[in-house]
């Protein structure tokens, strides 16, 4: 018997025409959202502040609270996580998301209430599968095990009332009964602060599991992977896990992954599904595995507005809700959700393809881009560069940053970029040939700072030796887990850093 037929039928089915629902009401269900919040917020310290019990519409919502960062909320935070109630967010909240989503030291503590356990993360999970099911209604999912990686708890973080933890660990220790029975591993393991312990403990115990499916970021997954491979000799996963079907993966792009992933796992029905799961909520997941784009989920607890970049940083700067968004905007994201943040900017830049249904794809971060000479660089541009010299040279790029150099012994500026290749090219100046042409046909403001090398200098590549970013990550403590590295900056401190340590001796 196949459980997963029965549990599609009576128990996904329901979801999935929920989901469909998406396609032409996205402006009510996400009216309802917001309406949803405001009276479960109304009597909070932040609900009598910005006079929610007068908030009738959107406008009434947009008027009367301002757009915030963490540094705004940072002091309510910092009493929700003291004890207090009924600050941001109805009652008592008990559990923080220690916030990786950039290697600062600064750490951010983002409140994860019970309401956005169930109905934002976990319900968000829940609907990968029913989205998969839907693309793939013969899976046997079910008849065998799920392996989710996830970060560790900080007990130093923790306060008399309150803990702290990545959010995968998070879900992990309040995950219901029910998917503990088919997930792998135990709390115990999963929850190691120490990765190279724990991937190791994990390749041997999933190695000898029917793993039917997995969940994570790709570059930490990848590594436990080949640590699987290196322990039973094996060349690919398909030889360990026959009936592995599915990867469901987020926190970075896949684009560098991509090869690499095709390589050790050599099934043709394989599927890879990108979700948008963050600290903060959870709200993207791929729908059509010929469309890399994401169905934006409009009926968890998220009410989405969105800033065009363009105006981004600006004092007036326009501020739109769902059902006035354009396609091919880049946009900063604004949330606001049942974990009480408000109009809170959570820092990635998204790009709608298509409205009714929203598909969108995250196009970079706020911070994280590359604008020193007008050229106006994302991340989006970088991936997809990088792709086109990968095709053309046959590499795979394992890590990779870049940043500018403002000026040279010779009066020249340029971007640098430093790359960890998973499988060389046989000309890295051939390589960055390409992803410099590549770059100019994407972006047309980094074609006009190229033209004639009047601006800008033909990009260079620096060969990272093996385990170097993994290295400045264990260095920095922010070895796996949800940890990232920063593709894009305008600042030099990363590659820096990153250039002082590949020239250190083995």
């Amino acid at each position: 018997m196949n459980p997963t037929k029965l549990l599609n039928k009576f128990y996904f089915a329901r979801r999935q025409k929920a989901i469909q629902q998406y396609d032409n009401h996205a402006e009510d269900i996400q009216m309802e959202v917001m309406r949803h919040l405001i009276d479960r917020a109304k009597d909070t310290e932040w609900g009598r502040q910005h006079n929610f019990s007068s908030i009738n519409t959107y406008e009434d919502f947009a008027a009367q609270m301002p757009v915030n960062s963490y540094e705004e909320l940072k002091g309510y935070i910092h009493r929700m996580r003291e004890g207090e109630s009924d600050i941001l967010w109805p009652g008592k909240v008990q559990w923080f998301a220690k916030s990786s989503g950039t290697t600062n030291d600064k750490s951010k503590f983002i409140p994860v209430s019970k309401e956005g356990l169930k109905g934002i993360h976990y319900k968000g999970g829940s609907d990968c599968i029913s989205c998969y099911l839907a693309i793939r209604p013969k899976s046997k999912l079910f008849k065998g095990k799920s392996l989710i990686l996830g970060g560790s708890h900080a007990p130093n973080l923790n306060t008399p009332s309150t803990l702290v933890g990545d959010l995968s660990a998070i879900l992990i220790e309040n995950v219901p009964k029910a998917v503990n029975l088919t997930r792998i591993p135990k709390k115990k393991v999963a929850l190691l602060s120490d990765f190279e312990q724990k991937r190791d403990q994990i390749a041997r115990i999933a190695m000898n599991k029917n793993v039917t499916n997995i969940s994570g970021v790709p570059s930490w997954m990848m590594s436990v992977l080949t640590r699987m491979l290196e322990i039973s000799g094996e060349e690919t996963i398909d030889k360990i896990w026959p009936n592995l079907e599915v990867f469901f993966h987020g926190g970075v792009a896949f684009t560098p992954y991509r090869e690499q992933y095709k390589r050790i796992i050599q099934n043709p029905d394989m599927c890879y599904m990108e979700t948008y799961n963050a600290s903060e909520g959870f709200f993207g997941i791929q729908t059509d595995l010929s469309d890399s784009s994401m169905k934006l989920m409009i009926d968890y607890g998220v009410f989405y507005e969105f800033i065009p970049m363009s105006e981004f940083g600006k004092k007036d700067a326009t501020v739109v809700p769902l059902w006035e968004v354009q396609t091919g905007v880049n946009y900063a994201m604004v949330i606001s959700t049942t974990c009480g943040l408000w109009r809170y900017v959570i820092g990635d830049t998204v790009q709608f393809t298509q409205k009714n249904p929203y598909k969108f794809f995250i196009s970079g971060r706020t911070k994280h881009f590359i604008n020193a000479f007008g050229e106006e660089l994302i991340v989006d541009n970088a991936e997809k560069g990088l792709e086109q010299a990968c095709l053309a040279t046959g590499a795979q790029v394992r890590e990779y940053t870049a940043a500018p150099i403002f000026m040279d012994n010779n009066a020249r500026c340029r971007h640098q970029w430093i790359v960890e290749f998973a499988k060389k090219p046989e000309s890295v100046s051939e390589f960055a040939a390409i992803l410099d042409r590549s770059l100019q046909a994407i972006n047309s403001d980094y074609e006009a700072k190229r033209y004639k090398n009047i601006t800008l200098q033909p990009l260079e590549i620096i060969e990272a030796k093996t385990g170097l970013f993994d290295q400045w990550l264990k260095n920095k403590g922010k070895l796996g887990g949800q940890h990232k590295i920063p593709r894009l900056s305008n600042s030099r401190e990363y590659i820096e850093e990153l250039i002082a340590l590949n020239q250190e001796e083995e």
